[in-house]
């Protein structure tokens, strides 16, 4: 049996003592660290993601639209935590092996000071882009104005999200540069329309068209589903130069909003020719020359017809 008092066994037992024990548990505590870092950081995230799901914005999601974007985060704060639990390693066991770190860790700050300031913009971007994901802000599919364009989400990373405009025109924003995020697509908009009618129009008669419309519309089988609240005039909104404005509101599916209020207006344009009911146009005088060179007014069409009248 080996005498590990004497040489060479004492040696090979000191070195294993005082050089490869160390190291060893660094190494156990790392992989554990990155173990624990990986429940730390998917139990933090579940925990926002199913608050949001429950309480916030994020209801309307499916359970594989959350499942995704639970492993996208997952994926970078894990990753993240885990890169710097490495190198904090690392540097523990070149310390242990009796190397000079000093000289690497000064390294290593200078670096991570420059990148900070080269990729300050990128960091940013990925962190705006990981609370747009976590509030759900806006997904695929959403009709979306951010960063003074509008269009589309056709797709959203972390660092940037691609919009598609009414063009055709696709807008690629980074994430950090949205500051505001105005979705116009979720669960439920609104028809909003402005009319205005001629001065010495029956206001309610006019009221009582807009609302009969409503309800019509409402109840087609086209729109029985998409329409939520038949529209209907809210109020008196002004009285403008050329007639009196009503406000008319309905509610309607988020993304039926455009259509809905298209296919009122023209339901709307047939009632009131229907009825009787004016809507005011704008007047034009037009100047024209006559023989002999003189600016002469053009008469307006009733006008002409109280001249032609009075002769």
């Amino acid at each position: 049996m080996p005498d590990f008092d004497k040489p060479p066994w004492s040696n090979v037992l000191l070195f294993l003592r005082q050089e490869v024990v160390p190291v060893l548990i660094i190494v156990i505590a790392a992989v554990i660290a990155l173990r624990l870092a990986r429940i730390f950081v998917h139990g933090i995230v579940k925990t926002l993601l199913d608050r949001e799901a429950t309480e916030g914005t994020a209801q309307e999601l499916t359970a594989v639209e959350l499942k995704k974007r639970m492993d996208t985060l997952d994926g970078l704060v894990s990753t993240t935590l885990q890169f710097f639990i490495v190198a904090i390693s690392g540097l523990m066991i070149l310390g242990e092996l009796g190397l000079d770190i000093g000289p690497a860790i000064a390294g290593l700050g200078i670096v991570g000071i420059a990148v900070g300031f080269g990729a300050q913009s990128l960091v940013r971007d990925y962190l705006n882009g990981s609370l747009i994901l976590i509030e759900n802000q806006f997904a695929k599919g959403d009709v979306i104005r951010i960063a003074g364009v509008s269009g589309t989400v056709e797709d959203f990373t972390l660092r940037r999200t691609t919009l598609r405009d009414l063009d055709g025109v696709v807008h690629t924003v980074p994430n950090g540069e949205i500051h505001v995020a105005s979705n116009l697509t979720r669960v439920w908009s609104r028809i909003n329309v402005d009319v205005t009618v001629a001065y010495g129009t029956d206001i309610d008669a006019a009221i009582a068209v807009v609302d009969t419309v409503g309800r019509e519309m409402a109840g087609d089988p086209v729109w029985k589903r998409r329409v939520l609240e038949a529209p209907r005039v809210e109020r008196v909104a002004a009285l403008a130069e050329h007639g009196v404005t009503l406000k008319i509101l309905g509610t309607v599916r988020a993304a039926d909003q455009w259509s809905a209020a298209g296919d009122f207006r023209r339901r709307l344009l047939t009632a009131f020719k229907d009825h009787g009911i004016e809507m005011p146009g704008s007047q034009q005088v037009v100047l024209t020359r006559d023989a002999g060179g003189d600016l002469q007014p053009d008469l307006a069409p009733d006008e002409a017809d109280l001249a032609a009248d009075t002769d």
